[in-house]
């Protein structure tokens, strides 16, 4: 049974799937990489890297955060994935970045009438200080796979150029 707000994906899908490029592919990241990034539809991370399916794990939220879950799965990719490289990828015209937690309650108050009270979205007054703050988390996390780089970059959505801020 399918759901009609899905049935032009799904289509898709059946049609992908019939030539499907990627069987026998593995787990593991075969560049060593993980990229997290935000989930904003512009970014294409594995076109704007150069990468192919299977080469790195893409981790991807509202803004690009390193959020407790993110340091999580990542902790998890440098000790059973082969990743030994993460890139935390921010990008320009971020919505999480160009607004507040207030904002965001208001659009939510205003779409569906719902109350989201003083509910933390997380956004990002400083991008770049919130980048470097980021990695710097990620570093010293003490679950990381020892040996493991952590650099931080931002994405132009206009130019789609990536520009390493934390080497």
């Amino acid at each position: 049974m399918t759901d009609s707000a899905f049935d032009d994906v799904l289509q898709a899908n059946r049609t992908w799937a019939a030539g499907f490029p990627h069987r026998g592919a593995t787990a593991p990241a075969t560049r060593g990489l993980a990229v997290l990034t935000c989930m904003d539809s512009r970014i294409d991370p594995l076109r704007a890297l150069g990468l192919d399916v299977g080469d790195a794990k893409v981790l991807r939220n509202a803004g690009g955060r390193l959020t407790d879950d993110m340091a999580n799965d990542l902790v998890l990719a440098t000790h059973l994935l082969d990743v030994r490289r993460v890139l935390v990828l921010v990008h320009t015209s971020c919505a999480m970045a160009s607004k507040t937690d207030a904002e965001v309650t208001a659009a939510v108050r205003e779409g569906s009438g719902l109350d989201a009270g003083d509910h933390a979205w997380q956004t990002v007054p400083d991008q770049r200080a919130r980048l470097e703050a980021d990695v710097a988390r990620l570093r010293a996390e003490p679950l990381l796979k020892p040996g493991t780089v952590v650099s931080g970059a931002v994405y132009d959505v206009d130019t789609g150029l990536v520009e390493v801020v934390v080497p």
